[in-house]
């Protein structure tokens, strides 16, 4: 089996397949969670905490004045820049959620469908139930 056609195989498998959606779907969806992370869950949680913009937040290991930008303070010297991966860590977290929460739906809707077809004869047994009623007469 020559290199082009055993790669055309592992191509068009359905799992291949099945995972180029499932990535173009997540890129997609992913964009949706940074929105309501961005624009949603972070004003709330910067009401509680009192900063608006957690990507300024970092500790400088160098005097840099108060206030100054996350930017401005790296071109001064080393900092610790925590704020973004709270962001970060924060769109983790929901969307871990979310998608936890769609596979468990995802799972009950399974389990509704097969409980609610109910299992028939098999096409064997139907052919020796057949055979049966025809040896009765």
């Amino acid at each position: 089996m020559g290199f082009i056609s055993e790669f055309k195989e592992f191509a068009v498998k359905g799992n291949v397949m099945d995972l180029a959606v499932g990535v173009i779907i997540g890129g997609a969806f992913g964009k949706i969670i940074d929105s309501v992370i961005n624009d949603l869950v972070m004003p709330i949680v910067a009401g509680i905490v009192g900063q608006p913009d957690f990507s300024n937040m970092y500790y400088a290991f160098k005097d840099t004045p108060v206030g100054t930008s996350l930017a401005d303070a790296k071109k001064l010297g080393p900092v610790f820049a925590y704020g973004n991966f709270i962001t970060v860590l924060i769109n983790f977290i929901l969307l871990a959620l979310v998608i936890f929460m769609m596979v468990k739906a995802m799972n009950k809707m399974k389990k509704a469908e097969a409980a609610a077809e109910p299992a028939g004869p098999s096409s064997t047994d139907v052919l020796l139930m057949e055979i049966r009623d025809a040896l009765k007469k």
